[in-house]
């Protein structure tokens, strides 16, 4: 049986530099994507469990 030889060629080389470029673009987009979205404001006071009327309507109506 005869041996497959692999030999890199100009051709073969730039594409493989070409696909490890843009793997390495997108990453670094999806990077700073992530890092771009805001985030949420947390607001003092309320935080925790706290009663409302959907909430008190709920019960009322959850009761045996």
């Amino acid at each position: 049986m005869k041996e497959k030889q692999t030999t890199t060629t100009r051709r073969g080389f730039l594409q493989g530099t070409l696909t490890v470029g843009g793997a390495t673009l997108m990453g670094a987009a999806v990077g700073q994507a992530q890092a771009a979205v805001p985030q949420p404001q947390e607001q003092p006071g309320k935080q925790g469990y706290h009663e409302t009327q959907h909430i008190r309507d709920y019960y009322s109506t959850a009761r045996l």
